[in-house]
């Protein structure tokens, strides 16, 4: 009995020892391809056994017996890996995953991924968050990214504005909208950004010569709105946005729907918002030796309107992504009336009855967009394909007066400007190497620009461009990466002629002619672009430098304008001998993450061999000065540094200061400055948030306090600007609503001490009209 028992004990251990020696793991790591980071929280599948990876991105995988095994790695934002192994000994594995480059990917994966591509980037470039947008709400896009280092606005009135990136404004920022270049009439400084800003959640600003991706005119920078996050399959959101102010008594309201089932998905939004006169920290304005008297503070007429909609229609698969987006945005806004040519001092309107008329003179804007983004998804290939089409129309109305040889009009519309755009962008984003991620792009654009009225300034035309560029990123080593690009473009500007409507002697005869202001012309300009960038990656540093050589073509303003522009209270004339604009630069920026320190340093240099600029003569054309577009060398140079500082989890603090030099080195206006320049500037803001207070689930005080220099160095006949501080406070809460949602409250106290502000940037400084005075706004969004 004992020998059977010792056999079975025997036969037992020879089991177990077996066993122990035919029983293996499986050890490894998960590592991103491009940044050599670990990735943590990947999903591990070995059979019928599962895992993840810890923090440190490892793994361990224990008791396999020998044979074959499938391994799977699943992790969001990347490509799944698949392999089969033959297990017959312990194994340690290094599992390389190459990121998804895909437009869902781009929109749905945020965080550390994110992160990581910005710094890899050498462009100098800044993403806004969809909460920033939200907490920094103005009355336009533009002004919501004020408080960006670096961005600046042309203001126009309460509503409108045109963005300024480092002193650069008008056709030199290119904006773009779900991958088409926004064509409107931006070459005017009294034309506003047509753009729904409800509509857009995710903003990123790439400052700098950035014509190789986005054409000639991106010669300073991009504004490029991002398209809006994807849900998840079968879910529903949306909300409702509610905003009044007390500065100009703006009413306004904005909701948003999105759905999306399996595969198809749409999003819809309508916006409407109405406003009266704006009122600034003064009683009386002076210029041109008139004085013009404000009624209760108020700037006379310059009220508006505004209604946006939008609808936006798309499907999804593992293959394929497309949406098709509508939009329309139309804007009635009244001019300052004392503004016009100051011909409204003899009016007969009384502009002091109501603060919510829109008298004479006074514009429209119909602004129709319909785009395409398509995108296919192959093995080693991402091809993407947008389509545009655009119609934008203004008009603006005035009180018709003779002038000079030209009859009383019998019509109130001064001018008329159709601008119809026509845009392909055609790119395939593949990886020939397995450090290299590759852009091969084309983009085309056609536009045919029409006008009307009894007001003449420039001719119609048409416009058209091509351009074709290629563009790669690569890893020199796991913390040095570098991007070098190199594209052409081409374009051709055919002016039309035009007629005077009315009848002028023909000077040294007694003869009368309709006198021609514009000829028929065709232009054609072709220039390369190039870029060369390196980013280096420290655990808590990044370092970036591009060098970037960019050109712009004319516009048709700068070659062919011919009359006067009563805004501006100036005659405009082109150069049509005008060649493009042709731009070097150097841009750095350093980054600085500690535990509690953050620190950004981005300056530049800037050199234009031939910059377009309007120019004042000596001449003058029926007691309105001449001004003549010409072209000169030009050095600019400055930058942004910011700082951010948390001492505490709920205490947040900012700083900023921006500074721009510019420098004229040959022409008329040598060692003149260039117009618009903007003055340094500095933004200090506290932010403070309390996880719960009173019935508030979540709120935040914060202030920002904005502290600029005088601006002396003008161009005549620019006039200095003075320094001054302004105070902005708010305060965001949440209040829970039922069925676990929210209300949004953000108030908001603008201009708190109702400081008397010129804005060296604003359209309205050219006639010493202040910014507007202190102004209480209220926002409520609403979530579902």
């Amino acid at each position: 009995m004992k020998k059977r028992s010792k056999g079975w004990l025997l036969s037992l251990l020879f089991c177990a020892i077996s066993y122990g020696q035919n029983t293996y793991e499986i050890k490894g790591e998960i590592i991103d391809a491009i940044s050599k980071t670990t990735l943590s929280g990947a999903h591990i599948h070995i059979n019928n056994q599962n895992t993840i990876t810890d923090s440190k991105g490892t793994f361990f995988i224990q008791n396999l017996s020998q044979g074959s095994y499938k391994i799977t790695v699943v992790y969001l934002g990347y490509h799944p890996y698949e392999r089969t192994i033959q297990l017959s000994k312990n194994k340690h594995l290094k599992i390389h995953l190459n990121q998804k480059e895909t437009s869902l990917n781009e929109v749905i994966v945020e965080g550390a991924n994110g992160k990581i591509k910005t710094r890899k980037d050498t462009y100098t470039k800044q993403s806004i968050s969809k909460d920033f947008l939200q907490e920094n709400r103005g009355n336009s896009l533009m002004q919501t990214l004020e408080k960006v280092a670096g961005i600046s606005t042309i203001n126009i009135g309460a509503s409108q504005s045109k963005p300024v990136i480092r002193g650069l404004g008008f056709n030199r920022v290119v904006v773009v909208q779900n991958g088409i270049k926004h064509e409107a009439q931006q070459w005017g400084i009294d034309h506003g950004l047509e753009i729904d800003q409800h509509d857009v959640q995710h903003v990123e600003i790439i400052k700098g010569a950035s014509s190789l991706l986005y054409g000639s005119d991106a010669i300073a920078g991009v504004v490029n709105i991002k398209p809006n996050k994807l849900l998840k399959p079968n879910t529903l959101n949306g909300e409702v946005n509610l905003k009044t102010q007390s500065n100009n008594n703006l009413y306004a309201g904005s909701i948003g729907i999105n759905q999306r089932y399996t595969n198809w998905y749409y999003r819809t939004r309508v916006t409407y918002q109405d406003y009266g006169d704006y009122k600034v920290p003064t009683d009386k304005i002076y210029y041109e030796n008139y004085i013009f008297n404000l009624h209760n503070n108020q700037l006379r007429n310059t009220a508006g309107i505004e209604q946006n909609g939008s609808f936006g229609l798309g499907y999804i698969s593992d293959k394929f992504l497309t949406e098709t987006y509508i939009s329309s945005v139309y804007a009635k806004n009244g001019f300052f009336a004392n503004a016009h040519g100051l011909e409204v001092r003899l009016s007969k309107i009384d502009y002091d009855s109501d603060n919510r008329d829109i008298d004479l003179p006074y514009h429209n804007v119909r602004h129709f967009k319909a785009t395409n983004n398509s995108t296919l998804f192959f093995d080693n290939h991402k091809m993407m394909f947008e389509l545009g089409y655009q119609h934008n129309k203004r008009e603006e109305y005035s009180e018709p007066s003779a002038h000079g040889y030209m009859p009383k009009p019998t019509n109130t519309k001064e001018r008329e400007f159709i601008k119809s755009t026509y845009s392909l962008n055609a790119k395939d984003v593949f990886k020939p190497f397995n450090t290299h991620k590759t852009t091969l792009g084309l983009n085309f654009e056609h536009q045919n620009n029409s006008i009307g009225g009894w007001g003449f300034l420039i001719p119609k035309y048409t416009r058209f461009t091509i351009g074709g560029f290629i563009h790669d990123t690569f890893n020199l080593s796991e913390k040095l990466f570098a991007q070098v690009g190199v594209r052409y473009d081409y374009g051709r500007i055919n002016t039309k002629p035009y007629f005077e409507w009315f009848l002028s002697p023909v000077l040294g005869s007694t003869q009368q002619e309709y006198r021609q202001r514009s000829k028929k012309r065709g232009l054609t300009y072709g220039s390369f672009s190039t870029s060369l960038g390196i980013s280096y990656l420290t655990k808590k540093s990044t370092y970036k430098i591009n060098l970037g050589k960019s050109f712009r073509m004319p516009l048709a303003n700068e070659l062919a304008s011919d009359g006067v522009n009563y805004h501006m209270y100036r005659y405009e004339k082109g150069n049509i001998d005008l060649s493009p604009e042709e731009s070097y630069q150097i841009d750095t920026e350093v980054d600085f993450n500690w535990s509690k320190v953050s620190l950004n340093i981005s300056p530049f240099i800037n050199y234009f061999t031939n910059f377009i600029y309007l120019n004042p003569t000596s001449k003058y054309y029926e007691t309105l000065q001449i001004y003549e577009y010409t072209q000169s060398k030009v050095l600019r140079y400055g930058g942004e540094f910011s700082i951010r500082y948390r001492p505490t989890k709920n205490l947040l603090v900012t700083g900023s200061v921006e500074y721009v030099k510019s420098r004229q080195l040959s022409g008329v206006k040598k060692n003149f400055t260039l117009p618009f320049s903007p003055p340094l500037s500095s933004l200090i803001s506290v932010n403070y948030t309390a996880n719960k207070f009173w019935v508030f689930s979540q709120s935040k005080f914060f202030a920002d306090f904005r502290i600029t220099d005088a601006q002396n160095e003008i161009v005549p006949p620019e006039k200095p600007t003075n320094d001054y501080t302004k105070l902005d406070l708010g305060i965001s809460a949440t209040l829970p609503f039922f069925n676990k949602n929210a209300i949004d409250i953000l108030v908001k106290l603008n201009n708190t001490l109702n400081t008397k502000i010129f804005n060296h940037t604003s359209f309205y400084r050219l006639i010493e009209v202040p910014e507007p005075g202190r102004n209480l706004s209220i926002t409520l969004n609403y979530k579902f």
